[in-house]
Parts: C-alpha cells; sequence; structure tokens
C-alpha cells in the first residue's frame, strides 16, 4: 500500500503541474487522481468529485491533498476533507518543486510526504540573480 494523491485546482493547473512531473520522473510513483475546478463549477459537484476520488484513493495509507490557492474553492472544498482518523491531509500552494518532491518519496508515510510536500514548495523558490564577474 502507498499514499494516494490528489491534486485539487483552478482551471488545468493541477493537470498540467502532473504532466509535467510525470515527464520529468519518467511515470508516476503514487496513485493520483486531479480534481479541476471551474470558475462556473458547483461546489457541491466538486465537492462530490472528491469525495470519490479520495474512496479510490486511500488504500488505508492516507490521502494527500494538494490545492492551489489557501482560502479558495479547491482548498476550502479540501479542508472538508482533512480528517485525522481517516489519514486525509491537505497542503495549500501547489506547485512542482512540491510536486516532484512528493512523488519523489512514494514510500514514505502520509505524515512523512506532508514535511515533503511542505520543504518541496517552500525550499523550491528562489530569487534568481546572475552572478558577477
Amino acid at each position: 500500500m502507498s499514499v494516494g494523491l490528489l491534486i485539487i485546482t483552478h482551471g488545468q493547473v493541477g493537470r498540467a503541474l502532473l504532466e509535467s512531473a510525470d515527464a520529468m520522473l519518467n511515470g508516476q510513483p503514487l496513485q493520483t487522481e486531479v480534481v479541476t475546478v471551474s470558475n462556473q463549477c458547483d461546489p457541491d459537484v466538486i465537492t462530490r468529485q472528491v469525495s470519490d476520488a479520495i474512496v479510490k484513493l486511500n488504500q488505508g495509507d492516507g490521502v494527500l491533498l494538494l490545492t492551489d490557492i489557501y482560502g479558495a474553492t479547491p482548498s476550502n472544498i479540501a479542508m472538508k476533507f482533512q480528517n485525522d482518523e481517516t489519514r486525509v491531509m491537505v497542503v495549500s500552494g501547489v506547485n512542482l518543486p512540491m510536486l516532484i518532491r512528493v512523488l519523489n518519496y512514494p514510500e514514505l508515510s502520509i505524515e512523512q510526504l506532508l514535511a515533503k510536500a511542505l520543504s518541496g514548495g517552500r525550499d523550491g523558490v528562489f530569487r534568481c540573480q546572475q552572478e558577477e564577474d
């Protein structure tokens, strides 16, 4: 068994991130699903999609939910499912470094993957400057 991964984002952001990670890693080492939220979405429909995806992905080790913007519809819906007993955890601010970090450690527990997601998101952001000679 392993942790499931659910990406919930506005538009095609989640799908594009997953496609990029898949190309970089030559595959997806975790069972992963993407739920797309549009501007015209019905939150009840999205909530059911998220619930169904969690049931599908949770094989006993939990599901890590990655969302794009804290306080927006994807994270608000995800937070409805965060639960220590069912081992569903949520991280917002998904970016490619975060996703790559999570996918690189498929053998870790959900608590360890949560830490990897946070460090990948935080440590993957740099100010790029040219070095002076």
